[in-house]
């Protein structure tokens, strides 16, 4: 099944997102190599794509994992939660409609 998981950054966390965004992306990318990725990225703090120092409130990923457990554990290993970049997360069962 699908599941969405949210991360909402702590705030002037920018630094260690950004020393964390190399095994955060190797986690990604493990999941895409598996076929089970359907979106990821992050949510810029500001109207823009590039938002410089403004850094990013959160993260977004639609993945596919066996139960909702397994989506938990995962994003509870992942290193953006392990290294304090998120104050919160959620994860949520998703149903995919369009496109």
């Amino acid at each position: 099944m699908l599941y969405v998981l949210i991360g909402e950054d702590a705030p002037d966390r920018l630094d260690a997102r950004m020393t964390a965004r190399p095994a955060h992306l190797a986690r990604l990318e493990a999941l895409r190599d598996q076929g089970r990725l359907v979106l990821a990225g992050p949510m810029p703090a500001i109207d823009s794509a590039d938002p410089g120092p403004a850094g990013y409130c959160g993260s977004l990923i639609v993945a596919e994992f066996a139960n909702l457990e397994e989506a938990e554990r995962w994003l509870m290993e992942d290193p953006y939660v392990t290294q304090g970049v998120f104050a919160r997360t959620r994860v949520h069962p998703y149903r995919k409609v369009l496109p």
